[in-house]
């Protein structure tokens, strides 16, 4: 028995008539009413009486007919689904962001791909390190991250997003809160809080070196996991920290921002496993480069 054998019995069966049934398959009558005459001698029940008058469903036809149309809708509805799943509108996407970005870019990603993309479950990790983005790439626990180059992962297709300018972040009541910019060698005194462990943050990467060009190594004197705890215990007064700009939208009362000289930039990127890329990393990609 082939599908197309449910398909013809279906279309007779909402006829009552071969001929009309014939032309609504665009096929000729004979080969019809000896496709229906093969199912029924392989079911080997009677699904139709004919007259020369009237064709009629059996009662195991009707049936017959109820469980056809079940599994013809399940055929069809499956078909749909996985177009659907290859053209990227509906299924599952994870998405990894790192702290200053989930506070800036990140919001107006959701919103946009929500907007698009209705029927697609978004789960979202914020607050991520780009080691733990990695890891979670490769393990297929994210499959989109937001993160700071640079990134060596063999797999990983990286893209640029933007570029994010690196600014101090001091307690309200700190001598050069007020300033319009500000040198980071006039940091050299204070304690800096970093997020955790220089090997897992591109960022203190950056912030090490930028302190050796003015001339001083920065006291760590707090490692934190979040940027959100990072500014919180800025505006509690603990240290200072060299942050990326956008960090400033989460608005936490007791902390400033003050842009740095020379102005220093750091990379946003989006990166992906290169393969297989579903459709719907791809979508939520393109979406990016529009925003």
């Amino acid at each position: 028995m082939e599908l197309r054998h449910l398909r013809y019995f279906r279309v007779v069966a909402e006829e009552l008539h071969f001929r009309r049934a014939a032309a609504r398959l665009q096929m000729a009558q004979p080969p019809l009413s000896a496709q229906i005459k093969q199912l029924e001698e392989e079911l080997g029940v009677e699904l139709f009486t004919r007259t020369t008058r009237q064709v009629e469903l059996t009662a195991a036809g009707a049936v017959y007919l109820e469980r056809v149309r079940e599994i013809l809708d399940a055929v069809d509805a499956a078909g749909d689904q996985a177009q659907r799943v290859a053209d990227g509108t509906i299924g599952s996407l994870s998405i990894g962001c790192v702290g200053s970005a989930t506070y800036s870019i990140f919001p107006q990603l959701i919103r946009t791909l929500r907007d698009e993309l209705p029927d697609v479950d978004f789960h979202i990790r914020g607050e991520m390190l780009v080691p733990a983005q990695l890891a979670a790439l490769e393990s297929g626990t994210i499959d989109l991250a937001l993160l700071r180059p640079p990134i060596t992962a063999p797999r990983v297709i990286v893209e640029p997003v933007r570029r994010d300018r690196l600014i101090a972040l001091v307690p309200d009541t700190h001598p050069v809160a007020r300033l319009h910019s500000v040198d980071v060698g006039a940091l050299r005194r204070d304690d800096f809080i970093v997020h955790a462990g220089h090997g897992r943050s591109m960022l203190n990467g950056v912030i090490m070196e930028m302190c050796a060009d003015a001339g001083f190594s920065p006291h760590v004197r707090h490692e934190v996991a979040e940027t959100s705890t990072l500014v919180t215990m800025v505006a509690s007064g603990l240290g200072v920290a060299i942050v990326p700009e956008p960090t400033a939208a989460l608005g936490i009362p007791g902390a400033a921002y003050v842009p740095l000289l020379p102005e220093t930039s750091i990379e946003l990127a989006a990166a992906w496993i290169a393969s297989p890329a579903s459709a719907l990393v791809e979508r939520a990609v393109a979406v990016l480069r529009r925003l």
